[in-house]
C-alpha cells in the first residue's frame, strides 16, 4: 500500500479522478467543445460506422458534442456528476438530446451492443489498478457488436515520472481568478502508478474565496503490454498509431498513443 492509498483511507479523504464542481469549471475554460485539434481524427476514424457509437467518459461533451454535430449515433457515460451536469448543458443549448447517463468504468452496462466503442485523450489511465482495467478491457468487448471497434487513446510512458508543477490559471466570465496546482505525491515505478495532488483555487479581488482538492491516479501502459492485454481480453487486428496524426508510428516523442482494435466477427 502506497501513501497515496493511504490518504484515500482517511476520514473525509476525496476520492481519487472525483473531477469535481471546480474541476467541471475548469475543464470547460480549458476544453470547450469542439477545442482540441484530435475531433478531425476521430470523425475521420468513425467515419462509415454502421451503428450506435459509446463514449465511454464523455466528460462535459468536448467530443462528444461534435461527433453529434457530424450526424454519429453516439451516447456515452461518465462516472462525475458534474462533469455530466455540464454535458448535459451544452448538448440542450446546441439542441442535442443524446442518451447519457452516470457510470463507473468499472460497472457501466447496457441492453444493446456498440459498433464502436472511444476513450479519448488518456481517459482510460485514469482506471489506475491493472486487474480492474483489464476487467473493464473486456466489458468493452462484451458491450461490442461482432467486428465492432474499441479505440482508445493512451498517454506515453514518459508520463508517469514527469515531476514538474502543473500551475495554470484561468479568467472567468464575471472576473474571478481559476488557479489549478498539481503536484506529483507518489511515483510507483514497480505499478507503473502515478498519484497527483490537484489543489483548484477561485480568486475574487485578491483574495481567495474557494478550493478545492482533486486526488488524481493514473496507471501508464507499455505499448506491447497493452497490446497483450487486449489480446487477452479478446480482441484481434490489434493497431497503434501517435499523436492523431494517420499514418504516424509511436516514437519517443510521442504525446498520446492512439489504440485500435476489433471484436472479431
Amino acid at each position: 500500500m502506497t501513501l497515496a492509498d493511504t490518504a484515500y483511507a482517511r476520514p473525509n479523504a476525496p476520492l481519487p479522478n472525483r473531477y469535481g464542481a471546480m474541476c467541471t469549471e475548469i475543464y470547460d475554460l480549458d476544453k470547450p467543445p469542439g477545442s482540441l485539434p484530435d475531433v478531425p481524427f476521430w470523425i475521420d476514424r468513425l467515419a462509415g460506422t454502421d451503428g450506435p457509437i459509446l463514449e465511454a467518459g464523455v466528460g462535459t461533451g468536448r467530443l462528444l458534442i461534435p461527433l453529434l454535430e457530424a450526424g454519429f449515433q453516439v451516447e456515452g457515460f461518465d462516472g462525475s456528476p458534474d462533469m455530466l451536469a455540464a454535458c448535459d448543458r451544452h448538448c440542450a443549448g446546441r439542441g442535442l438530446s443524446p442518451a447519457l447517463r452516470q457510470a463507473r468504468f468499472q460497472d457501466f452496462a447496457y441492453d444493446h451492443s456498440f459498433a464502436a466503442i472511444l476513450v479519448p485523450v488518456g481517459t482510460f489511465n485514469l482506471i489506475d489498478d491493472f486487474a480492474e482495467a483489464l476487467g473493464v478491457l473486456r466489458r468493452f468487448f462484451d458491450h461490442l457488436a461482432p467486428g465492432g471497434r474499441l479505440m482508445i487513446d493512451l498517454l506515453p510512458p514518459g508520463y508517469l515520472t514527469g515531476e514538474r508543477p502543473d500551475i495554470r490559471t484561468w479568467t472567468t466570465p464575471s472576473g474571478d481568478l481559476l488557479r489549478i496546482e498539481g503536484r506529483a505525491v507518489d511515483i510507483d515505478l514497480v505499478r507503473q502508478r502515478r498519484v497527483t495532488h490537484d489543489r483548484y483555487e477561485r480568486w475574487r479581488d485578491g483574495r481567495l474565496v474557494e478550493s478545492e482538492l482533486e486526488i488524481m491516479a493514473f496507471r501508464v501502459w507499455g505499448l506491447k503490454e497493452f497490446e497483450m492485454a487486449l489480446a487477452m481480453a479478446g480482441f484481434s487486428q490489434i493497431s497503434v498509431g501517435a499523436d492523431h496524426q494517420p499514418g504516424k508510428r509511436p516514437g519517443r516523442s510521442s504525446r498520446i498513443l492512439n489504440f485500435e482494435a476489433l471484436r472479431p466477427a
